[in-house]
């Protein structure tokens, strides 16, 4: 396993680690023994740092996690988020009052006494401008319930306004071979102020497996399904902005980038690993044998500099005009 510093922080993550969305919920049905056993198996494999959330499956995913770890809560690092449980417009949301709520809540289900890293869940930009939830969170350090803070953001914009706190120690961002935006600038601030970078979707819902068709449908509590045009939250969190259809077609497109990488799914996470800034990669998995392959990643070489320079021009002329969403 190869292991990398978030940020100033002092903790060291492997570089692909793991979301837990796909097993609290919203991706279809996982069974509760299958999660587990998928867990156990990224941790013998040496996998340190998991990220989940209180609304994944309403509290399941923080609640299989403390499953997984009990007895290893020193060795196994634990990143949540909080406010949308609640009304993410409301400023109520993020006064002192509601975030400790959410954080004991969370503290609960996960059965530790301090969370490693807590992260405002995708806020409007306004709370991150405003700034006022993030003396809250300092207060939460200073007790000893949270040991970091960052923000999980859908804009370029808002990360780089979330950059202009000291306390803030880590950004997620949506990043992949669909959206390369975030290199440009904003990673290359958080590295300068030792700020980590958590990129999540990096297979763009599963798009940069390069298994999917035209013709694949998905459950109705899937939500490749229900937020496929942006109906229930950002467009972006479901193929990466992407109209499915051409999603499917850009995919097909870079097969070519699984050649001597065993497959898409390894390269395309190997390309994330290889931009400067980049922590790890948190995918999302189901079974032991998604880990696995997930894992993978880390023996398939590098991208060449012609290589980067395709994909670049590929983004910007094939799939760049197709995004939808704020990004």
């Amino acid at each position: 396993m190869d292991y990398r510093p978030l940020g100033d922080t002092g903790i060291k993550v492997s570089a692909v680690s793991f979301g837990t969305w796909a097993i609290g919920g919203s991706w279809g049905n996982v069974e509760e023994q299958s999660a587990l056993s998928a867990l156990a198996k990224a941790i013998d494999e040496g996998v340190n740092f998991f990220d989940t959330a209180d609304v994944y499956g309403n509290g399941r995913a923080e609640g299989l996690l403390a499953k997984a770890t009990k007895g290893k809560e020193d060795q196994i690092h634990i990143a949540t988020k909080f406010c949308r449980s609640a009304d993410i417009h409301d400023p109520k949301t993020y006064s002192e009052p509601a975030v400790r709520e959410f954080c004991e809540a969370s503290l609960k289900r996960l059965e530790r006494e301090t969370i490693d890293l807590y992260q405002i869940h995708c806020p409007p930009s306004f709370v991150i401008e405003d700034g006022s939830v993030f003396s809250v969170l300092d207060k939460l350090k200073q007790e000893g319930k949270i040991r970091h803070y960052g923000v999980s953001v859908e804009t370029i914009d808002q990360g780089l306004t979330a950059l202009t706190y000291p306390g803030v120690k880590a950004l997620q961002v949506i990043f992949n071979l669909f959206r390369q935006k975030p290199s440009d600038e904003l990673f290359v601030k958080a590295k300068a102020q030792g700020v980590g970078i958590l990129a999540r979707l990096p297979l763009a819902s599963g798009l940069l497996t390069g298994k999917f068709t035209k013709q694949d449908t998905f459950p109705k509590d899937d939500h490749r399904n229900f937020n496929r045009d942006g109906q229930a939250f950002n467009v972006g969190e479901t193929f990466a902005g992407l109209p499915f259809e051409k999603g499917v077609e850009l995919a097909q497109a870079l097969l070519f980038i699984a050649q001597g990488r065993g497959n898409m799914t390894r390269a395309s996470m190997r390309w994330i690993l290889d931009q400067p800034g980049v922590t790890c990669v948190i995918p999302g998995f189901k079974s032991e044998a998604q880990v696995m392959d997930n894992l993978g990643t880390l023996d398939v070489p590098s991208f060449t500099a012609e290589e980067l320079k395709q994909l670049r021009t590929f983004y910007d002329e094939k799939v760049h005009p197709f995004i939808r969403g704020a990004y």
